[in-house]
């Protein structure tokens, strides 16, 4: 408790006028994950690190990371295809559980037309260990690898998706509400990043363009031949 003024004030009354007079604080809480009560068994590593792969739908890659929506944490998870990085299915929500990355991956399944065989790759979070995140991979014919414990080197380019997402569009201070982040994060993966935004990965080419120049390659070589 201090006094202000001759008025005595706490962190309990502060934050009732503040409410009062919707006022924010500028500063968010600090972050932290709730670690599970269960282990479950990993997959290895068949990636190894690979990321320069020599067609879209041949490797994917997906992550979790925190946003602020002005009252509490919500999770965002993205599943991007490996050749030309471009992000093809993302899921928003406040819980950072199996439900939410499985939606990732089915938005990425049925937008890139149901391919089969592909390698998805994450790290050893919960939400991708879960028996309904596998037999997701099941059901999608699809591979699973995953990083070694502790090494965020392994999954790079979802690193440096969420880097460039938090550097170059996400507000500081975050977002105001729930239905803000999700429309400003949805514009930018799109609009933005993948429409506008060049990657040295593709010689400076956004994603959907170096994806469109592979296309009309393959397509000229097969008229060819």
């Amino acid at each position: 408790m201090v006094t202000l003024v001759g008025t005595s004030l706490s962190r309990y009354i502060a934050a009732k006028l503040m409410a009062e007079l919707e006022l924010h604080s500028c500063q968010q809480p600090k972050h932290s994950y709730k670690r599970g009560s269960k282990e479950h068994p990993a997959a290895p590593n068949l990636l190894k690190r690979q990321f320069d792969v020599s067609k879209p739908n041949k490797a994917w890659c997906g992550d979790v990371t925190y946003i602020w929506t002005g009252q509490r944490w919500a999770y965002l998870a993205v599943v991007i295809d490996l050749f030309a990085r471009k992000p093809i299915g993302w899921a928003i929500s406040l819980s950072p559980d199996t439900t939410l990355t499985v939606k990732a991956l089915s938005m990425a399944y049925e937008l890139r037309g149901r391919p089969e065989n592909v390698m998805f790759h994450s790290d050893q979070g919960c939400h991708y260990t879960s028996l309904k995140f596998r037999q997701a991979l099941w059901r999608y014919r699809m591979i699973q690898s995953m990083s070694r414990r502790g090494n965020c080197w392994d999954n790079a380019p979802m690193e440096r998706f969420f880097r460039s997402l938090k550097s170059e569009w996400i507000p500081e201070v975050g977002y105001r509400s729930f239905a803000e982040a999700k429309s400003a994060i949805t514009n930018y993966i799109i609009g933005y990043y993948s429409e506008l935004r060049p990657h040295q990965h593709n010689s400076m080419l956004p994603p959907n363009l170096a994806e469109q120049n592979y296309c009309d390659a393959s397509k000229a070589v097969a008229n060819f031949t």
